[in-house]
């Protein structure tokens, strides 16, 4: 039902933009949240969107305000995350994830029942 794309190797500073293509129902009705996870360490969510019902209502997480951005692409029916001023501390798989729930959360993995497979985002010089 979900899958990640637009992964990447880009410099300290550079950007890049992930795509999380989703199926007609789930696209509309389901909060969507984007993940990641470095090695060694524990999946972090860094931001969602909520369901359309829930005008699209968007959570960051500390570490990527400022920097990342979660939008829906209505016409190309996936949801966008706009990486930029990127870290090394950003490199990880990001994967995206779904949830039927009505405002979406970065606070549980167990509201986001559907995975798709992650994509690798690397920065270094």
């Amino acid at each position: 039902q979900l899958q990640a794309s637009g992964g990447g190797l880009v410099q300290p500073g550079g950007s890049l933009t992930l795509s999380c293509a989703a199926s007609e129902s789930t696209f509309d009705d389901y909060a969507i949240a984007w993940f990641r996870q470095a090695p060694g360490k524990e999946r972090e969510a860094v931001s969602c969107i909520s369901s359309r019902s829930r005008n699209d209502h968007v959570t960051y997480a500390d570490s990527v305000k400022g920097r990342f951005t979660i939008s829906r692409d209505n016409a190309k029916r996936i949801i966008v995350l706009r990486l930029a001023r990127l870290k090394p501390e950003d490199t990880a798989v990001y994967y995206c994830a779904a949830g039927q729930i009505g405002y979406c959360t970065l606070g549980s993995w167990s509201a986001y029942p559907y995975w798709g497979q992650g994509t690798q985002v690397t920065v270094s010089s």
